[in-house]
């Protein structure tokens, strides 16, 4: 088989695993941030800084903290503390539109706190809120069944046999060992086990821990469904106007987003699994496992990485046991985050030589992705041939098997069919003539293809 060729939240109710959670309630005092007077006065003061003159709306908008009972509590405290000045005001209303400067004295305090940490973006959650965030989203919750499983994959071809190891894998929410040749298909299992997870999370810009600031959202592993807006409910409303109960603001910090799909191949060095610390902006960036959780984080290339295979297992057995991982600060403080992912390791080298039993009985799930029988492998030629507008041609593809594969004792790979189409695409266009799968152009497309042993 194979496949190839492609605090409270503001709604009480529980959310099913595919509509996600509900945005939690924007914090209506500083206590409820989870934030200390000083940790917010000094973002705010650090915003000021890189702004040289903001007005009190921007500096709630940069920070998605709320303006009233937050915002304008802390820059009541940096006015009286001569940090910052108000220097006019922009278009707008009331207090919201004051624009704020830093003082000569603001100037010493801002340098103090820019040696501390030089972050200075949306304000981070509590690590607590964070934790409980990835509890009520778990992954553990989904049910997947055969009808879906065949849904996720119906425009690939994978045999029954096949998707019935994917389903029980994809429901244990735990680890995944993806073995066999190259080319046929395991980073695209992978993509699809992730496509049936379905569902969404929500993912905080970042996270506090002992007044240090983790960054965990990611534009490159992430994607925002809903970004929520400010809302202003300090305003007035017009004269004469009825007043309503307006429902609780959504906490511009959490970002609704799909559930993340972490993909890392030979590049992936040890480092990389733990809290990275940038020494000039003193913030750390989470591991990538800590950015996965609440999805599916794929090991590919497995056992070509720079380090040793064996450092890397060992780096996975706690987590892969207690559901949980431990990271340090570089206090030296140990942390415990939930671990809350489906691994998957996909590999193209002999599992024997790289893995022991020990490990092998950590992963839950071991499925084979063999060469694609030549039933499949016709099969897979049609799908491309219809996708890239190739006329398909059973005494082609017939040549095509006979001469450059069993002649020659070359195996059959699920993704030949696309890159040898795109090879005959390439080959016409350069002649001035329509596609075929004639004998005159697969050959040259094989010839360009596949290396000569």
């Amino acid at each position: 088989m194979s496949a190839f060729p492609l605090r409270e939240f503001a709604s009480t109710a529980q959310a099913s695993v595919d509509s996600g959670p509900q945005f939690p309630n924007e914090p209506t005092s500083i206590d409820e941030t989870g934030l200390g007077m000083g940790f917010i006065a000094d973002l705010v003061l650090k915003v000021i800084y890189f702004n040289g003159t903001i007005s009190a709306q921007r500096i709630s908008e940069q920070t998605c903290l709320p303006y009233l009972n937050v915002i304008d509590k802390v820059l009541q405290f940096l006015k009286m503390s001569e940090y910052v000045d108000i220097v006019g005001a922009e278009q707008g209303f009331g207090e919201r539109a004051y624009q704020y400067v830093i003082t000569l004295q603001g100037s010493r305090k801002v340098n103090e706190v820019l040696d501390r940490s030089q972050y200075a973006g949306a304000a981070p959650v509590p690590l607590a809120a964070y934790i409980e965030m990835v509890n009520r989203q778990s992954i553990g919750g989904m049910t997947i069944n055969q009808q879906r499983i065949r849904e996720a994959f119906k425009d690939l071809v994978v045999n029954d046999e096949m998707l019935d190891k994917i389903g029980p894998a994809a429901n244990s929410a735990r680890s995944l060992f993806l073995y066999g040749p190259p080319g046929n298909g395991k980073t695209t299992i992978a993509e699809g086990i992730s496509r049936i997870m379905g569902g969404s999370v929500m993912l905080p810009y970042a996270v506090e821990i002992d007044g240090q600031v983790i960054k965990l959202y990611d534009p490159l592993n992430h994607s925002i469904l809903t970004k929520p807006e400010m809302r202003h409910d300090d305003v007035p409303a017009p004269f004469g106007a009825v007043a309503t109960t307006m429902p609780p603001a959504p906490d511009r910090r959490w970002l609704h987003c799909k559930r993340p799909r972490v993909m890392v191949g030979g590049e992936l060095i040890l480092e990389q699994l733990e809290l990275i610390f940038d020494p000039i902006s003193k913030v750390y960036e989470a591991p990538y496992q800590m950015k996965a959780n609440g999805g599916l984080f794929l090991i590919d290339d497995f056992g070509r990485q720079r380090c040793r295979p064996e450092e890397l297992l060992n780096r996975w057995i706690v987590p892969l046991e207690k559901k949980i991982d431990f990271l340090a600060l570089q206090t030296g403080k140990k942390i415990e985050i939930p671990f809350d992912v489906l691994i998957v390791f996909s590999t193209n080298l002999d599992p024997k030589g790289l893995v022991d039993d020990a490990f092998l009985r950590r992963i839950r799930h071991k499925i084979e992705v063999a060469n694609p029988t030549p039933n499949e492998y016709r099969d897979i030629f049609r799908i491309v041939c219809k996708s890239k507008g190739v006329p398909y041609s059973d005494d082609g593809l017939r040549y095509l098997i006979q001469e450059h594969y069993f002649k020659v004792n070359r195996e059959l790979r699920c993704c030949h069919p696309r890159d040898l189409l795109d090879q005959v695409l390439d080959e016409a266009k350069y002649r001035g003539q329509p596609p075929q799968m004639n004998k005159d152009l697969l050959d040259r497309a094989c010839e360009a293809y596949f290396v000569k042993m």
